[in-house]
C-alpha cells in the first residue's frame, strides 16, 4: 500500500497517483512575510507573538477538516496530520511553505508520531475510520499494520477500538492509546505483535482512564524512561512504567489535556477544552495552549489564564483570550517556536507561536 502523492506545477493542480516521488523535488508555496498579531500570549519565561496565517494555503487544493497532530522530522521539515482524505500528510518548512503531501485516504486519521529507527524516520498513524494503526516511511509507504485487537486475542470480538495515539518504546515496543475505545494503552513488540494492555475504562480508579487520548515516550529521565498517558475527561496525565504499572498522576484543573510533548525538560500540550469561569464542565470554543516544567508544575498557559498554585495545589485553569477554538497538538521546534493544530475549528490551518 502506498500513499496517494500530489504535486503541484505553477498555477495548476495535478494529481500523480502513482511512484512515490522524493520529497526534494515537491513544489513550495511561496509565503509572504510572518504578519505577527501585536498581543504576547503566555506567562514567565513561556511568552510568544501568534502568527495566525502561518500555515495558510488554498483549501480547494489543499483542505484540512481537522489540523489534528505534527512532528518535525530530521531534516527540520513540520509534518502534519489531517483527517482530510484528499491529503492526510502536509508538510511544511518553518517559514510555512508547502513542501509536499500525500494521502493514505484515511477519514479518520488522528495519531501522528515520529520514530528514528537506524537513522531513518518513521511515521505512526491512527485511524478512527479503518480501526487500524499503520507505520509508514516519511514518502508514505505503508510497512505495518496493526488491526483491530480483537485479531490478537487483546479485545473481544466486539469490544470497541478507535486508536488515538501511538508511543514508541526505546526497545521499539509500540504503545497505542484506545482513547476513543475501550480506554486501554496496548503494548506491541516492532513486529506488531501483542504484549499486554493496561488501564481501562473507570472514574474512580485512579490507573484507569476516561479518554485514554495520548501516549508519549518520557526521556526526560535518561535512566528512567516512562510512558505519560492522557486521561482527558480527568483532566490529567497519568504515568506508567514501560511494562504498564501505574505510577503518578499530574491533575491539571480545567484542563482537558492532549497528548503530552516532551521538548527538554518541559512537557508541551494542547487543551482542547476548558471550563469558562461558572462552569463546570467542558465548553466549545475554550481551547489553550499548556506548558509543565521539569517538576510538571504549570508554568504558563498560552491563550488561557495565568497558572495559580493554592497549598501547592494547581487552581482551576481556562481560556482567558479566544485566540484558538479546540488545541489538540503542539510542536516544538529547535528555537522553542510553537506550531498549534486546531479540531474543530472550522478547517483552519496550523498556527505559529514565536517565542519572544
Amino acid at each position: 500500500m502506498k500513499a496517494t502523492r500530489r504535486k503541484f506545477l505553477e498555477a495548476t493542480a495535478k494529481v500523480s497517483t502513482t511512484a512515490l516521488i522524493a520529497p526534494s523535488t515537491s513544489f513550495t508555496i511561496l509565503k509572504s512575510k510572518p504578519k505577527l498579531e501585536e498581543q504576547i500570549i503566555g506567562h514567565g519565561e513561556f511568552k510568544y507573538r501568534v502568527e495566525q496565517e502561518w500555515g495558510d494555503l488554498n483549501p480547494s487544493t489543499y483542505p484540512v477538516n481537522n489540523c489534528h497532530e505534527m512532528v518535525i522530522d530530521q531534516q527540520g521539515r513540520l509534518i502534519m496530520l489531517t483527517d482530510h482524505p484528499k491529503n492526510n500528510i502536509l508538510i511544511y518548512d518553518k517559514s510555512g511553505k508547502l513542501l509536499d503531501n500525500w494521502t493514505l485516504d484515511f477519514k479518520g486519521a488522528h495519531g501522528l508520531t515520529i520514530h528514528d529507527e537506524g537513522g531513518e524516520d518513521y511515521l505512526y498513524i491512527t485511524d478512527l475510520s479503518t480501526e487500524k494503526v499503520v507505520k509508514t516511511t516519511i514518502a508514505g509507504e505503508v510497512v505495518l499494520t496493526i488491526d483491530h485487537p480483537a485479531t490478537s486475542g487483546a479485545y473481544g470480538e466486539h469490544d470497541k477500538f478507535k486508536p488515538t495515539e501511538t508511543a514508541v518504546g526505546p526497545n521499539g515496543d509500540i504503545y497505542i492509546a484506545d482513547g476513543y475505545g475501550s480506554q486501554f494503552i496496548l503494548q506491541y513488540d516492532r513486529q506488531g505483535n501483542f504484549i499486554r494492555k493496561f488501564g481501562g475504562d473507570s472514574f474512580l480508579s485512579k490507573e484507569k482512564f476516561k479518554q485514554a487520548h495520548g501516549v508519549t515516550l518520557d526521556t526526560r529521565d535518561p535512566e528512567n524512561p516512562t510512558l505519560i498517558c492522557t486521561a482527558r475527561i480527568k483532566n490529567s496525565f497519568k504515568r506508567f512504567s514501560l511494562d504498564g504499572q501505574y505510577l503518578e498522576e499530574y491533575y491539571l484543573p480545567g484542563a482537558y489535556v492532549s497528548r503530552a510533548v516532551i521538548d527538554g525538560k518541559n512537557l508541551y500540550s494542547g487543551v482542547c477544552f476548558s471550563m469558562p469561569e461558572g462552569r463546570y464542565n467542558m465548553a466549545l470554543n475554550t481551547g489553550f495552549v499548556t506548558i509543565l516544567d521539569k517538576n510538571n508544575k504549570m508554568v504558563s498557559n498560552p491563550g488561557g489564564t495565568k497558572p495559580k498554585y493554592k497549598d501547592n495545589q494547581p487552581q482551576l485553569a481556562r481560556q482567558e483570550k479566544p485566540i484558538f477554538k479546540h488545541c489538540h497538538d503542539v510542536c516544538v521546534d529547535e528555537d522553542k517556536n510553537l506550531y498549534v493544530c486546531q479540531w474543530n475549528a472550522g478547517g483552519i490551518y496550523p498556527y505559529k507561536l514565536h517565542r519572544v
